[in-house]
């Protein structure tokens, strides 16, 4: 065996190795069995915070309404308060009741300054606590699930789930079967990038499985108490209504309500008291001196949706292109272009089906140039659209479709349609023309797109309806910030937005 031959399998050896390894290393990290102590409903002489039960009833893998439970452990503390003005739950408010706050837990302050933040001296609808922008919901909660950790940690419930010596021992394992590789490749003749590249190829999906197995892991005092939990989860599961009450109930169930939603007991009280992104089509704004509900509509689907005077002139191009097209295309063609027959009839280029399908491709191949959306896989889509005329020439309509003067059924159709499309267009570029118009409102919502050249939603609340339609932003232009008040320069007739400007709230 050769050199190259022995790094190689050398460096094949090392990754399967590492697999063993690691899987080993969750074998013997994984967390013992939860043993439910009888139903209770007692607490304990000093019990853990309602955040921390949510870590230990989540299995240690995540904080799942931990946020929402400390909410109402404050409420229940008399920090906060919950009201619920009529039968709905979800329009309960939460506001602050004055009273000082002290000997709080970082995860306990985090939370109580959201509230204030949202709620001030008024308060606020349950729903506003949500964030409007899925980063800072993602950083904030990543933050309150590192306290909540540190605090388990503490009282002896946690540890982290691989060592330091062990999780270095891995990540550096990780890199081992590509050294091996890349000197496989070097002694192969291969140049000094192209051995770096298959060097550390290998190391990717090891480090990626070793980040996901990265975590916490319960200790011995952690499972006794975790047992306990679920004795008093029980207890609160045996009381059928409580999965239906609503926050403001905790005025009645006091800390229990909080402990229920860290337990996954009470289902609507977790739905309602969210401190992710919150629902994107649905958001609280208090623009205009009042919290309402408005409803935000994205027009996805809307032609034209934020583009330019001569984006609108090219499409408006590339559908009037579809139609001059098809109409040369059906005036040019002869019958005796196709060879319907002879002993070459079903292999010849000039099969009926074949020449309509080509004449068709090559007509669309030229708007979408024109429309400038050519891109790497339109060649492939074009050939896959000769395909039908390719094999279907002898048979059905295509095969006498060089012999009907004029437009095609279909062809009159998409001619049509396609004028129809270049005279909306048209239409469009010139409304674009007209001047702007100006939008103050607050920003709810900054929504991105899948493409990312294409412009991004911006909805506004501007406090006079409860329906709102997002505004097209361009994908270069600056993202205002969630809550921040913006004086905006629009055209109405394609949504874009020109200009935008920040203004005092």
């Amino acid at each position: 065996m050769s050199l190259e031959a022995q790094f190689y399998w050398g460096g094949a050896g090392l990754f399967g190795l590492w697999l063993a390894a690691f899987g080993l290393a969750l074998a013997a990290t994984r967390n013992g069995a939860v043993h439910p102590r009888p139903a209770s409903q007692e607490f304990g002489p000093e019990p853990e915070a309602p955040a921390v039960v949510a870590l230990l009833a989540n299995g240690w893998r995540s904080v799942d309404h931990a946020a929402a439970a400390t909410l109402l452990d404050l409420a229940a503390r008399g920090l906060v308060e919950v009201r619920q003005p009529a039968d709905d739950p979800a329009l309960s408010t939460v506001h602050l009741t004055g009273r000082a706050a002290t000997d709080l837990t970082p995860y306990e302050r985090r939370v109580l300054d959201r509230i204030t933040e949202q709620a001030g001296e008024s308060g606020a609808p349950v729903g506003a606590i949500a964030f409007r922008a899925q980063d800072r919901a993602t950083s904030w909660n990543g933050a309150l699930r590192r306290e909540i950790v540190a605090e388990a940690r503490s009282r002896g419930l946690s540890r982290p789930r691989f060592g330091v010596l062990a999780a270095g021992a891995l990540a550096v394992g990780a890199f081992c079967p590509g050294v091996l590789l890349a000197l496989g490749g070097l002694t192969g003749g291969h140049n000094l990038r192209a051995a770096v590249a298959v060097g550390v190829l290998p190391a990717i999906p090891l480090m990626y499985l070793l980040s996901r197995a990265l975590g916490e892991r319960a200790t011995r005092q952690g499972l006794e108490r975790a047992g306990h939990w679920a004795g008093v989860q029980a207890w609160l599961r045996a009381h059928e209504d409580f999965a239906r009450l609503p926050p403001a109930a905790v005025a009645v169930w006091d800390r229990y309500l909080a402990y229920g939603t860290a337990l996954g007991v009470t289902a609507r009280t977790t739905r309602l008291l969210g401190f992710d992104a919150g629902d994107k089509r649905r958001v609280w704004s208090s623009y205009g001196g009042a919290w309402r509900p408005v409803r935000i509509r994205y027009p996805r689907l809307r032609p034209g949706f934020g583009a330019g005077t001569p984006r609108l002139l090219r499409l408006a191009g590339a559908a009037a292109v579809v139609v001059v097209g098809l109409v040369l295309f059906a005036a040019l063609r002869r019958p005796e272009w196709a060879v319907t027959s002879g002993p070459d009839a079903s292999h010849s280029l000039r099969r009926p089906g074949l020449l309509l399908t080509l004449g068709w491709v090559g007509i669309g191949l030229l708007a979408v140039a024109v429309a400038g959306r050519f891109g790497r896989g339109t060649l492939f889509v074009a050939f896959l659209a000769t395909m039908p005329g390719n094999f279907a020439s002898g048979h059905g309509w295509l095969s006498h479709g060089m012999d009907h003067p004029g437009l095609l059924p279909g062809e009159t159709v998409a001619v049509v349609c396609f004028a129809a499309v270049a005279a909306y267009y048209l239409a469009l570029a010139v409304l674009e023309r007209r001047a702007p118009r100006t939008v103050t409102g607050e920003v709810l919502r900054m929504e991105p797109r899948r493409h990312p050249k294409a412009p991004r939603f911006l909805a506004v609340d501007t406090g006079d309806a409860d329906r709102t339609v997002a505004w097209a932003l361009p994908a270069g232009a600056p993202a205002p910030a969630p809550g921040t008040v913006v004086r905006l320069s629009v055209s109405v007739a394609t949504r874009a937005v020109r200009s935008a400007e920040a203004v005092p709230a």
